[in-house]
């Protein structure tokens, strides 16, 4: 049920948030133990919350769009009095004394936290794998990771135990796992959401999105969260239209881009090409033009963005000295020794391969090779992207070259790791919304999606032909059997 019926069902007194808000919490009890998706579950704060709303809603009281809701947050975003960890070591004790914007315009409209997401550590990775706290499983498969960073929230959705969540994305953090878990992912445009309280993994990448069962409860999650912001700089000022005013206008006469670059990419799975050409098909039949275009920069993003992510991770992570706040090392000698240790021992693997990356790439000698030839091809990147979108109203991709692959799969190789976001890491380069949208499944059962990418600030139009595709798929009447854990 989408977030509009649930809320019907409440208005109407038929569920109380209260019901509403424990039926999740159940849910989180009976899959916690199999998927690892939650961090910190905050239950007490959950039951108070909805006890409080159905008592305001049997007073009369006006309620916000979201009241007894039940949400989970990916836990790099500040939850003022709740454990903000990015799944580290270094954050693990660290309670947030202010709230994050994006959330807190969330418990405004009265939404209701139901429990902190597990991810790959600070953001850092595809699978969910580097977590400090233990990996999170796919729901569709326990064999299978669920995507990453954001594999949490992905997950969360997917098996049921909150009605919507927020993830982060920085090359493909919230597409690729949606992807990965059959669940609609939504990455605004740069600067459409605020970025105040994300902890910063590389922050001209970053943007904070929602995940949900359908394109209309990402709309509705997007409505809530969007919108300027005076304590992030980076936050732009633009209105904030009706996301869902244009869901159910139809898409005939739209234009959407093919982009060949995509389809010949090395490693592109058959069954996930096979059903992502099945999606433009049936965009066509709803009255949409399909037009072939070139981004010919396009497969270079991966290589720009790992040099760019790494350069602007290490300068962000300098912060966590073992000083001020955070993980520190006990019986060092010196300061110096204290800094050092608290960093190797509080940070893992992956946290500490990117800052040597960004700090070697930032080095003198080669900061101009590197990171200043990167940021060139970022901008040629975007070129290519708006040359494109004056040909159509948006462009067309897999979101991911394969389903999601096998837990420890490329445990002891991270090229590989790093080619699952070959597809989804020039949109966060050049900025722009983006949305993965269930598109099939895999003969093995596991979910496929497929991406629409939007020019900038056009987030109403994305939506509009996402939902209108959806609707025409309906996919997950079609799904297997053996679908979501028990």
């Amino acid at each position: 049920m989408t977030i509009s019926a649930w809320r019907q069902r409440l208005q109407s007194g038929e569920v109380s948030s209260r019901e509403l808000v424990d039926q999740h919490l159940k849910r989180i009890e009976t899959s916690e133990s199999s998927l690892n998706v939650y961090v910190e579950v905050t239950a007490d704060r959950a039951r108070a919350e909805a006890s409080r709303i159905d008592e305001a809603r049997a007073a009369g009281e006006s309620l916000g769009s979201l009241a007894g809701i039940p949400l989970a947050i990916k836990d790099n975003l500040c939850t003022q009095g709740v454990r903000t960890t990015c799944s580290s070591r270094m954050l693990e004790q660290f309670v947030p004394p202010y709230e994050a914007t994006v959330t807190d315009r969330l418990w405004k409209a009265g939404g209701v936290l139901v429990g902190k997401t597990n991810l790959d550590e600070f953001a850092m990775g595809g699978s969910t794998e580097t977590s400090a706290f233990g990996a999170t499983l796919n729901p569709w498969n326990t064999a299978h990771v669920p995507g990453g960073s954001s594999g949490g929230s992905a997950a969360a959705v997917a098996s049921g135990s909150c009605l919507a969540s927020l993830g982060s994305d920085t090359g493909g953090s919230i597409r690729q796992p949606a992807s990965f878990c059959g669940v609609v992912g939504l990455k605004p445009t740069y600067g459409r959401v605020s970025r105040w309280g994300l902890v910063a993994f590389a922050s001209s990448l970053d943007q904070v999105g929602p995940f949900a069962t359908s394109v209309a409860d990402a709309a509705e999650l997007l409505q809530v969260i969007a919108g300027p912001d005076p304590r992030d700089s980076t936050c732009l000022k633009a209105d904030v239209p009706d996301y869902t005013a244009a869901l159910d206008q139809p898409i005939k006469g739209l234009k959407v881009g093919i982009i060949r670059e995509c389809f010949e990419a090395e490693g592109l799975d058959s069954e996930v090409k096979a059903s992502v050409q099945a999606s433009a098909a049936l965009l066509e039949s709803l009255g949409a033009e399909l037009v072939d275009v070139s981004c010919p920069r396009f497969n270079d993003g991966i290589a720009t963005y790992y040099v760019i992510a790494p350069s602007e991770a290490s300068a962000n992570l300098a912060r966590y000295d073992g000083v001020k706040y955070g993980f520190r090392a006990e019986n060092a000698e010196s300061l110096a020794a204290m800094t050092s240790s608290s960093r190797a021992e509080g940070f893992g693997a992956e946290v500490q391969r990117r800052i040597l990356i960004g700090t070697y790439a930032l080095s003198a000698g080669y900061v101009d090779a590197y990171y200043k030839k990167a940021q060139q091809v970022r901008t040629l990147i975007r070129r290519d992207f708006d040359a494109a979108f004056q040909q159509v109203d948006v462009l067309l991709t897999p979101t991911a070259p394969s389903t999601a692959f096998k837990t420890g799969a490329h445990a002891d190789n991270p090229l590989a790791m790093y080619l699952a976001d070959l597809l989804t890491i020039p949109v966060n380069l050049a900025g722009l919304p983006a949305i993965s949208v269930p598109c099939g499944f895999s003969q093995s059962g596991l979910p496929i999606g497929v991406q629409l990418i939007g020019n900038v600030l056009e987030e109403a139009r994305l939506l509009q032909v996402a939902h209108q595709y959806e609707q025409a798929a309906d996919v997950m009447a079609s799904r297997p059997e053996a679908a979501l854990v028990p």
